[in-house]
């Protein structure tokens, strides 16, 4: 199990959606890639690896037909994780610019850095 001390887990698709959400976080939380749909096994190993029964999950993937599947796998093993949706008109989370992804997260109690909320 990875202990880097952080209580929040923020899974996301992909490595360019997790460098976009970087670019905004004021706080330490734990970001993971899913890299597109999860089969069985990726998924307890992701479980077991990041203890997400334990954690505080979010949830922020793409508002197109791949993200939407994913977040519904998500949501059926992961029912206490919270849902953070970007706007459909950006889509993609890694598109989403700066400003609007700060909102979306601070609206769920996460850290961001007060820049990007002017």
């Amino acid at each position: 199990m990875i202990t880097d001390g952080s209580e929040k887990v923020l899974i996301v698709e992909g490595l360019t959606d997790k460098k976009q959400v970087n670019k905004v976080l004021a706080e330490d939380l734990t970001i993971v890639c899913t890299n597109g749909t999860l089969g069985v096994e990726r998924f307890d190993q992701m479980l077991e690896e990041y203890a997400l029964d334990d954690k505080e999950v979010y949830i922020l993937v793409d508002e197109d037909p791949s993200g939407m599947k994913l977040r519904k796998q998500l949501a059926r093993e992961l029912p206490h994780a919270e849902h953070v949706y970007v706007s459909s008109e950006y889509r993609e989370v890694a598109t989403t610019p700066e400003n609007v992804l700060a909102q979306v997260l601070v609206s769920k109690r996460i850290a961001v850095n007060p820049i990007f909320l002017i």
